[in-house]
């Protein structure tokens, strides 16, 4: 049974029983489906461009007058608005006018930032989005702007100069968190508003709103928590996450990151309290146990209690694609924790090895007892089972776990297997390192490197959708065993002295082989002194680093 069937049936339900208005109707979804939604919407931004061209061409001079940008955004949105109303609106008619809004409003948005303090104007301009999403009955369009409001009322908090400092991390961190509080004050009015059915409409908008607000406020807790674990390998985790690992050091100490856990922990706290009571079954020792576990990561990971809260209110009321965004949000939370370099590598490892044993023992005690108590109830027929001749057989979901275990192993040990062939039978290269910022040479516990690629290598190159993995080719010194990088390999013979190396992607580009160096920490001073990268490459061009070299190529 879908979503939709189910708030269907239960306010037939309330209405029946006289806890609803008999006038109350349930809002009806939009007809088209998500990825004709979605096209529009892509289509409306890409449309949106040459129209900001010709409103200049057009209204230039009006533009630069004091009431220019209010007086034709008012114009185009206000238009734009009213053309949205129509409740049989073809879609054309309505690519074509949705651009028009977003004009009108980066128009309105253009005044009030340039006359307006920021924090005043980001009040404003999520009036102006609210406003305009109560009065366009376009569900979509209502969830887009939700998400523009929550992001406008996060933005009203922060300051505008020396955004990335340690203070204004807090204060973003701030900022969601009273988006969330929003979020749920939102949803009190959406209750009471459709218990009156002369205020259905109302409910309605407000659903639409809540949707994308929620999505606005759990997208900037996980932005505020940095980069995850291993999509960071392929993405730089940017300043932001930058930011947050050094100040989370310095003030994990201080009062205000001490308050900062304290309310994620109380957070984690209320939502495992909103769970219990409608759940009975997280009221028992397995459901317990497992609440506890995430309130103490909570503490480690301050954006974790408030995703859990909305976790745990999304999934009590059955809305089953908001809890399950708001589950990926939690992952990717704790997927950062690895990022937080205040934190010892030590430290990381035994919080996370320690949640993931107590929930395994959880997981191992509660299937136990459901099993135990099956007989007795005589309600649950037994698992399907696969016979592997003779008497011997195994449950179908534990023949699955026993499959899926022996092929994670054998992937990686066929992968440490190639690695060591490599290392083993791969001749010894030394590639001088490109100068390096010391500012920003050591971050935590790892080196950035940077191999550099002749002008003429790079250029040539293009994109990662461009081709496989290129190769590129490399004189090696027979005495010193110092490789000069020379061009990109296309197929032609190499000479003696020369080899080829492939070329690793990552950030967007390609690399040689690797543009980090993890080391145990408190060593940072030993590898600072690196000039070279000491790599072993076989007959293929496969390649792997393997150590760093000082100036006259002695070890570190």
């Amino acid at each position: 049974m879908t979503d939709d069937r189910r708030l269907e049936d239960a306010v037939r339900s309330a209405v029946a029983q006289g806890w609803l208005p008999a006038t109350t109707t349930v809002p009806q979804p939009d007809e088209r489906p998500w990825p004709v939604v979605l096209l529009t919407a892509l289509g409306a931004w890409l449309a949106a461009i040459p129209l900001f061209v010709v409103v200049g061409l057009l209204f230039g001079s009006v533009l630069r007058l004091g009431a220019g940008p209010y007086f034709l955004g008012a114009i185009v949105l206000g238009g734009a608005v009213v053309a949205l109303r129509s409740a049989k609106l073809p879609l054309f008619v309505e690519q074509m006018i949705v651009p028009a809004l977003i004009v009108g409003a980066a128009l309105f948005a253009w005044g009030t930032y340039r006359d307006l303090p920021p924090t005043l104007a980001a009040v404003v301009l999520a009036v102006v989005a609210l406003a305009c999403a109560f009065a366009v009955p376009r569900p979509w369009l209502r969830v887009v702007l939700g998400a523009a409001a929550a992001t406008l009322v996060a933005l009203a908090w922060l300051p505008w100069h020396g955004i990335w400092s340690a203070p204004s991390v807090l204060r973003f961190w701030t900022a969601w968190h009273l988006d969330l509080l929003l979020w749920l004050l939102a949803g009190r009015a959406a209750t009471r508003a459709l218990a009156d059915g002369a205020r259905a409409r109302i409910a309605s908008a407000l659903e639409s709103l809540r949707v994308g607000w929620l999505l606005a406020t759990l997208v900037g807790l996980a932005w505020w928590s940095g980069m995850t674990f291993l999509v960071g390998a392929t993405l730089s985790p940017g300043p932001l996450a930058d930011i947050i690992g050094r100040s989370d050091g310095g003030a994990a100490g201080s009062g205000a990151m001490a308050v900062v856990r304290i309310a994620s922990l109380a957070l984690a706290v209320g939502a495992a309290a909103w769970a219990g009571r409608r759940w009975p079954s997280m009221r028992s020792p397995a459901g317990a146990g497992v609440a506890l576990v995430l309130v103490v990561l909570a503490w480690f990971m301050p954006a974790l209690g408030g995703t859990l809260l909305a976790l745990a209110a999304c999934a009590t009321g059955k809305r089953w694609r908001l809890a399950a965004t708001a589950a990926v949000t939690a992952a990717w939370i704790v997927g950062g924790f690895y990022y937080q370099l205040a934190w010892p590598l030590a430290t990381k490892a035994m919080v996370l090895v320690a949640a993931g044993v107590a929930l395994g023992v959880l997981a191992w005690a509660s299937s136990r007892a459901s099993t135990a108590a099956a007989p007795s109830t005589g309600a649950a027929a037994p698992p399907p089972r696969w016979n592997l001749g003779g008497s011997v057989s195994l449950p179908i979901d534990r023949l699955g776990i026993v499959a899926t275990a022996l092929l994670v192993v054998i992937a990686a040990n066929v992968a440490i297997w190639q690695k060591e062939d490599v290392i083993a039978n791969g001749q010894p290269v030394y590639v001088l390192l490109a100068p390096v910022d010391p500012r920003s040479l050591m971050q935590g516990d790892y080196m950035r490197l940077d191999f550099r690629l002749p002008p003429e290598v790079a250029a040539d190159l293009g994109g990662l959708l461009d081709r496989s993995r290129p190769h590129v080719v490399a004189r090696r010194d027979a005495a010193t065993g110092v490789a000069t990088l020379l061009r990109l390999h296309k197929g032609e013979p190499l000479a003696g002295d020369e080899l080829r190396i492939e070329l690793t992607p990552a950030h967007g580009d390609w690399v040689l082989v690797s543009d980090a160096w993890s080391f145990a920490e408190g060593d940072a001073p030993r590898w600072s002194r690196a000039r070279y990268g000491e790599f072993r490459v076989d007959a293929k061009g496969r390649a792997l680093l393997v150590g760093l070299r000082g100036q006259h190529l002695e070890k570190l």
